[in-house]
């Protein structure tokens, strides 16, 4: 199904044995989704988002949001006709928000939910 771009959740201590090289002491991820190829990892200090580049995805980005850098965030809820959530997010410093697309294999409410819970403290 990831073919088609439905997204789906990670269990948290799945991804925080795969990703933890990623994760400074003591760091835990509480929330985790996997989009196609890549991921988003909610962790208790930041946002971390993973991603697969070329063909064969062994190249990857790693992009670290610490959650006081982010401004603003917004949902857009699937549609009738568009089947697909989205999640922008504006980081400090830049004018265009990063953006996430999620189907219906995500509560995109829950996704808010937790970014509520780090970025309004």
């Amino acid at each position: 199904m990831a073919l088609f771009g439905n997204a789906s959740t990670i269990d948290p201590a799945s991804a925080q044995q795969d990703f933890a090289r990623l994760l400074g002491q003591g760091e835990q991820v509480h929330a985790a989704y996997l989009l196609i190829r890549d991921s988003i990892l909610f962790t208790d200090r930041r946002l971390i988002l993973v991603d697969k580049q070329g063909i064969t995805g062994k190249k990857v980005e790693y992009h670290s949001i610490p959650y006081r850098s982010i401004t603003h965030f917004s949902v857009e809820t699937a549609g009738t006709f568009d089947l697909d959530a989205e999640l922008k997010i504006w980081i400090s410093g830049t004018a265009a928000p990063v953006e996430k697309t999620f189907t219906k294999g995500v509560d995109i409410y829950e996704v808010q939910a937790i970014l509520t819970q780090y970025v309004a403290k």
